[in-house]
């Protein structure tokens, strides 16, 4: 779909549905007992794969309490089951298919990562373009998603198995479209762009994703509760498995799940460079929320705008409060602060203000190619996304109760 006069819908009650999948949940709904199992989740991918070592870490109890709050809490349709349970089953394939790769390769534990460019921020901050600007320099590398998808490809040849990926990649894409028209208005998904990493710590099931597409509240509160100091040294061994198949010089990472737990971040890759995007949280969270919206639509009948208005509220305010306090503890400058502002005003100025910090050439080849991207990707180009912070509950008074410690530490402006 492309089409920039299209407006996205603020009736997140009543989420589009194609005829198909209407037909398809009213039937599927009278035959499935709706009970995702953990367990059969774990000896599926068992078989499928012939492997059984999954590795040492916490991700079975995250996943059977994430399995646990999906079953009791999330309200999925039939549909949203099936894909649900379908990415649970690739995110175990692809953790079994690691292991496996690790064990008979263990030199890849001392393959350097590169270096790393950590871009973090709160959603709709402009951390997107940023990323995409950077992945578009030509000694800067970041995480696809079929390469997210599956870090280890099945097939024994590897560009077949990539091409596969990447074809998952572009099906997916086409689904999302299908499903929810306005969810690519607002968060266009391009085969060719790079996605976030958050994906990678799915295979640990200790992400923000699953909040962030269904309503699992036992499920965040238990993730909050956990240190994720060694799933970022998972995440880090995952990385070295993506360089050992596809070297690159540096890498740049981004998901505003790393403002959360920048803390455990900044202990496993302590040489990154670290970049933070700002913008008034009264625009950022609304918008954010209006995404969640339509994410969740896709997947569940039952989609309250005032629950996830509240749940994101406290959630944001809480990842930029830990982000100060871990900020704090870093080296001064150890950060590179990066308005929405001057970012939408010129964004190949901080390129090379990035660039620069993090001693990567800022060539011309490198601008020409960020100038490139941005020709071919304009804003809206998908649609414009409308939202309005009153549809989740929220108010000016309220955002600024939570967030005035952050907008006078970053002198952040009223949009």
């Amino acid at each position: 779909m492309k089409n920039r006069d299209f407006i996205t819908s603020r009736n997140y009650r009543n989420p589009y549905r194609p005829l198909p999948v209407r037909c398809l949940n009213s039937i599927g709904n009278l035959g499935f007992s709706g009970e995702i199992d953990a367990r059969r989740l774990i000896d599926g991918a068992r078989r499928k794969t012939g492997l059984d070592d999954f590795g040492k870490g916490i991700w079975r109890e995250a996943l059977e309490v994430l399995v646990d709050s999906i079953n009791r809490e999330a309200r999925l349709n039939f549909t949203g089951k099936l894909i649900q349970q379908g990415r649970l089953a690739a995110a175990l394939v692809s953790r079994l298919r690691a292991q496996a790769l690790l064990q008979r390769r263990p030199e890849i534990l001392d393959v350097d990562p590169g270096g790393i460019v950590m871009i973090t921020g709160l959603q709709r901050t402009g951390t997107t373009v940023l990323h995409r600007l950077l992945h578009a320099h030509p000694d800067i590398r970041g995480v696809t998603g079929a390469e997210a998808l599956e870090p280890v490809p099945g097939n024994a040849a590897a560009n077949r198995g990539k091409r596969r990926s990447e074809f998952r990649l572009r099906a997916a894409q086409r689904l999302i479209s299908w499903l929810s028209p306005d969810f690519q208005a607002i968060h266009p998904i391009d085969p060719a762009a790079p996605e976030e990493d958050v994906i990678l710590l799915d295979l640990e099931f200790m992400s923000q994703t699953s909040e962030a597409i269904m309503h699992v509240p036992t499920y965040s509160r238990w993730l909050e509760r956990q240190d994720h100091t060694e799933t970022y040294r998972y995440f880090r061994k995952l990385l070295q498995i993506l360089n050992w198949q596809w070297p690159t010089r540096n890498r740049v990472l981004k998901t505003p799940h790393h403002l959360e737990y920048m803390a455990s971040f900044h202990r496993i890759f302590p040489e990154a460079t670290v970049v933070q995007t700002h913008r008034d949280p009264r625009k950022a969270l609304p918008s954010f929320c209006s995404m969640v919206a339509h994410g969740r639509g896709m997947f569940s009948d039952h989609v309250d705008p005032l629950e996830i208005g509240r749940h994101w509220c406290v959630k944001a305010g809480r990842m930029v409060e830990l982000a100060l306090s871990e900020r704090g503890r870093m080296a001064p400058g150890a950060v590179i602060d990066v308005s929405y502002y001057e970012l939408m005003d010129n964004p190949v100025e901080q390129l090379r203000r990035i660039c620069g910090q993090a001693q990567i050439d800022r060539g011309d080849e490198a601008v020409a190619e960020a100038e490139s991207y941005l020709r071919l990707n304009p804003r809206n180009r998908f649609g414009r996304h409308v939202y309005d912070m009153a549809d989740f509950g929220l108010s000016e008074a309220s955002i600024e109760a939570g967030f005035s410690r952050y907008r006078k530490e970053y002198d952040v402006p009223f949009e």
